[in-house]
């Protein structure tokens, strides 16, 4: 896969089939989509294009909402694009102008203009353009002009993207790991970088690395415990223009996820801590991408650190009997 920065840096093709969208999670509602995209361009020899966009449109048209939590970061969704088998993802920054621009502009413009589509790939409900006035029929209305066909993805998968994100991000919420995890197709991941902590974990027998979140509008699932899978790398993956090339992990571990505001200790802020098992090795500054697997239970508050020391060897033991039942690494 190819990636772009920019709408300028990507080249027009002779045929071009495209889709559009924000695509956060590429769960199994996109992946049906994507499917489609691909099944086309196998029928007309074309080449797979997916634009999407960075930062994310509501960030700009509505920059005192915070309320947005995405379920990719922006190089965890590449890496599962990729994965899809997609061959060109354009992530262009997502403007103002941009967004004030007419059907017909965005028609002309973008998808003719820079793209050189000569098949789209859209659902039904797909709005674009000034006010998101643009609609399915517009593209219809003005496919003869300027030389592409619509390709419209069933009402039912719609739906299913619909579906599909309103569960993951509903499941996470709750700590619902594994419906999730069903929905989206592979384990849900948080990645950041390890930061130093007040070693507390190493005083009661649990060394913990510190995981700093880069994108500040990533979703944290539920607090609580969690079994998990880490793939460490030096540092962290960054999206290039240019041939996708993911970087290997150095390592991968088992581990056990903690996620709260340790209300036994502090209860001050949230952290995120990962205890990796069987595993000595420094880690400081380098990277984790933290696949979760299984939520064991919620947070809580103990009358002693050595009644939170008992109960997280409890966890240790239940991640463990998970590990031994579930076999190998994934």
């Amino acid at each position: 896969m190819k990636i772009y920065r920019s709408l300028d840096e990507f080249g027009t093709l002779p045929n071009a089939v495209v889709t559009i969208g924000t695509f956060d999670g590429v769960h199994i509602g996109h992946q049906k989509i994507l499917a489609k995209l691909k099944e086309v361009a196998e029928k007309t020899q074309g080449e797979t294009v997916l634009l999407t966009f960075f930062p994310h449109p509501r960030l700009i048209i509505n920059p005192n909402d915070d309320s947005l939590r995405l379920i990719n970061d922006i190089e965890e969704k590449a890496h599962r694009l990729a994965l899809a088998g997609i061959d060109h993802l354009i992530i262009t920054p997502f403007t103002r102008d941009f967004s004030n621009l007419s059907a017909e502009e965005y028609i002309s413009d973008v998808l003719v203009g820079k793209l050189g589509t000569k098949h789209i790939v859209i659902g039904y409900d797909h709005h674009f353009g000034k006010n998101r006035a643009g609609s399915i029929k517009d593209l219809k209305h003005y496919a003869s002009i300027f030389d592409y066909v619509v390709e419209q993805i069933p009402e039912q998968d719609i739906e299913d993207v619909a579906v599909s994100s309103t569960r993951v991000r509903e499941s996470l919420i709750k700590g619902d790991i594994e419906t999730a995890n069903k929905y989206l197709g592979y384990p849900f991941e948080l990645t950041g970088s390890i930061i130093k902590g007040d070693q507390i974990g190493r005083e009661i027998g649990f060394p913990t690395a510190n995981l700093n979140i880069h994108e500040q509008h990533k979703l944290i699932p539920a607090y609580g415990i969690y079994a998990v899978e880490a793939e460490i790398y030096p540092a962290m993956p960054q999206i290039h223009t240019g041939e996708y090339m993911h970087p290997q992990p150095e390592r991968v571990a088992k581990g056990m996820a903690y996620i709260g505001t340790r209300p036994t200790i502090d209860g001050m802020s949230r952290k995120i801590e990962i205890n990796l098992l069987d595993f000595k090795d420094d880690i400081y500054k380098k990277t984790l991408r933290v696949k979760f697997l299984k939520f064991i239970r919620h947070d809580q508050r103990f009358e002693s650190l050595d009644l939170m020391r008992e109960q997280i060897k409890q966890d240790e033991v239940a991640i463990r009997q998970y590990f031994d039942e579930e076999g190998s690494l994934r």
